[in-house]
C-alpha cells in the first residue's frame, strides 16, 4: 500500500456502537502531541488488522467521500529506535516550537530547537508509538548526490 506524505497519525482504535451510530476514539496523546486537533475534520483510513484478510482494506472519510485503494498493511510498531540516527529535515513547527520532522509513513519525530527547512542528523531518545522525540547531533549531515 502507498503511503501519502499527508499521512498526520497511525493508531489502533475499535469501532464502538453508539445508539445508531459508531465511532473510533482519537487517543488523547493525539491530541496532547499536536498531530490533530479537537473540532477539526480529518480523512480516516480503517486498515483491517485481520491476517486472513488479505485483500480487504477499507476506507472511509469523516465528513468527506470514500476512498479505497484495496491493499493492506500491517503496522509493526513504530519505524524508529531509541539511540538510532536519522538524517531528517524538519517540515513544521509544533505549538511549542520544536521542529517537526516525518519519517515512513508519516511517523513524526519531534525535534527541540530548529527552524523548518532544516536538515540535521538526530540522535533518537524517546519512542512512543506515534511520535517520537529527538536530538540534533549534526547540524550539517552529508548531502548524498
Amino acid at each position: 500500500m502507498e503511503v501519502s506524505e499527508t499521512l498526520q497519525t497511525l493508531y489502533t482504535a475499535t469501532v464502538e456502537q453508539d445508539d445508531d451510530t459508531y465511532q473510533i476514539t482519537v487517543p488523547e496523546r493525539e491530541i496532547a502531541t499536536g498531530t490533530v486537533s479537537e473540532g477539526s475534520t480529518y480523512r480516516v483510513a480503517l486498515i483491517s488488522t485481520s491476517t486472513s484478510d488479505t485483500k480487504a482494506t477499507n476506507t472511509t472519510e469523516i465528513n468527506q467521500s470514500a476512498e479505497d485503494d484495496g491493499h493492506q498493511q500491517e503496522y509493526d510498531g513504530p519505524p524508529v529506535e531509541e539511540g538510532e540516527q536519522r538524517d531528517v529535515e524538519i517540515e513544521n513547527l509544533g505549538d511549542q516550537g520544536d521542529g517537526i520532522a516525518k519519517v515512513e509513513r508519516g511517523y513524526v519525530v519531534i525535534v527541540p530547537e530548529t527552524s523548518v527547512g532544516d536538515r540535521v542528523t538526530v540522535e533518537i531518545q524517546q519512542v512512543r508509538e506515534n511520535v517520537a522525540f529527538a536530538d540534533v547531533v549534526d547540524r550539517n549531515p552529508r548531502q548524498d548526490v
